[in-house]
């Protein structure tokens, strides 16, 4: 049976599309904040730290994705926190807690009462495993990240261009790249599902990268998203037909539009 035809009657692939086409729009949009302000490394810091505060959900039998956006948010105001001095040794520190988190997070996993989770769903995530739960929280981490965004544009565009001008117009510079920060998380949180705690900058930083020439930020994230899509689409695709798994393909997928667009355009030698 063909992927489509399988579409249209099987749950499970209905709702591992809904979740990469809603996982394509956070990404879109806030990863074009991750690349215009290249903070990819902060946002692999994220990541990793998320691991920490979903060993601990699971330790105490809250649910995971809570753990997870827990984690995300301390995380996001620590590392804002940590960056507010230029003095400090920032890549050190992020390193550090990158990997510290992500150990704290095994060894919770690891020794906590009962049944362990798979730990492969964390790390390279399973959207194929998606419910109807999870496109829910999906959904409203979406419609949030999309509201504040929509409110604080300018604001937002400002900070991730220049500080330094968007201090001298008054703008709270400092308010918005923790919110910024904020938003990164979340959108950590949203492809913990569908690529995996490992593989989430490739989808987080990739479509931005595709769109970097648009001619507005607002274009950027429409295409990004678009980038995104087409790439969640094409690898959940590809993974059925091969019997790969969803996540690192359409990784995969991202990684080899990037390519080819850079192949594309790169300029010819001089004779």
């Amino acid at each position: 049976m063909s992927f489509w035809a399988s579409l249209l009657q099987q749950g499970f692939l209905q709702n591992a599309l809904a979740a990469s086409l809603l996982v394509s729009l956070a990404c879109g949009v806030v990863g074009s904040f991750v690349v215009l302000k290249r903070i990819a490394f902060l946002a692999g810091g994220i990541a990793h730290g998320v691991l920490a505060g979903m060993g601990l959900a699971w330790w105490f039998g809250w649910p995971p994705l809570a753990g997870a956006v827990g984690a995300a948010l301390a995380f996001a105001t620590l590392l804002w926190w940590l960056t507010l001095d230029v003095r400090r040794d920032v890549e050190v520190l992020i390193a550090a807690l990158w990997s510290v988190g992500m150990a704290a997070g095994l060894v919770l996993i690891a020794k906590a009462p009962g049944q362990n989770p798979d730990l492969m769903s964390y790390l390279f995530g399973n959207v194929l495993m998606v419910g109807r739960e999870q496109l829910g929280w999906m959904l409203a981490l979406d419609a949030a990240i999309l509201m504040t965004v929509a409110g604080l544009y300018p604001t937002l565009v400002a900070t991730a261009f220049d500080e330094e001008f968007a201090r001298l117009r008054g703008l709270p510079v400092e308010a918005a790249r923790l919110l910024i920060l904020v938003l990164v998380a979340l959108t950590v949180v949203l492809l913990i599902q569908v690529a995996g705690l490992i593989l989430v900058i490739a989808l987080l930083t990739l479509p931005a990268a595709l769109a970097r020439q648009s001619r507005s930020v607002a274009a950027m994230m429409l295409q990004a998203s678009a980038w995104a899509a087409l790439a969640t689409v094409a690898g959940l695709w590809a993974a059925y037909r091969l019997d790969w798994p969803a996540g690192p393909t359409m990784v995969l997928a991202i990684g080899a539009l990037y390519l080819l667009k850079r192949i594309i355009k790169r300029p010819p030698r001089a004779s």
